[in-house]
């Protein structure tokens, strides 16, 4: 038992290791990213979002990249009566696709692991935050609506993340989006 405890630990170690490589979108072309998005879907183990997954709606992300490479999102969250918006800047990492923000003891790592530009993408998010990690992967889509085909291929993308379906929220569409609240 005390010779199979190293192997199991290094065996354990190459596991953690794997999940950790997230494939980032070759070449990403940040002209054809940047622009409206909307939040189709989520898988996260957050325990905040597992928590309030089923009361949420399609929210929208308006995607924007400064001239040094940077990354500007600015999310619009629909609530009971109105909309709420943040606005996150996170900094090119140096690895096309990869970036990341810092606030406070507030961490996130994200990456645009997949996308055809003009239908759907899939983005990884690590947080990390006072001691506390979770991930997130969403699915953002330019309309509303989202195809069979491209929501079964998220959610085959989420056990290669570590997340189960009991974490995903495929989020119910919001209605109108006053033109105010988007922006551009």
């Amino acid at each position: 038992m005390t010779a199979a405890l190293p192997s199991l630990a290094l065996a354990l170690l190459c596991l953690l290791q794997a999940a950790a490589q997230v494939p980032l979108q070759l070449d990403l072309d940040t002209e054809k990213f940047a622009g409206v998005w909307h939040v189709t879907a989520i898988a996260s183990n957050c325990s905040i979002f597992l928590k309030m997954k089923d009361g949420m709606k399609s929210s929208m992300a308006i995607v924007s990249f400064m001239p040094e490479g940077d990354l500007t999102m600015k999310l619009v969250w629909p609530l009971m009566d109105k909309c709420q918006k943040f606005e996150l800047l996170f900094q090119q990492s140096g690895q096309a696709g990869h970036y990341i923000g810092m606030w406070a003891q507030d961490e996130r790592d994200l990456r645009v692991m997949e996308t055809d530009y003009s239908n759907y993408a899939v983005v990884h998010e690590a947080h990390h935050s006072e001691g506390e990690s979770s991930t997130a992967l969403q699915l953002l889509s330019r309309e509303q609506d989202v195809s069979p085909q491209v929501l079964q291929r998220f959610m085959e993308l989420l056990p290669t993340m570590g997340l189960t379906t009991d974490m995903l929220a495929i989020l119910p569409k919001t209605g109108e989006w006053p033109k105010a609240q988007g922006g551009s």
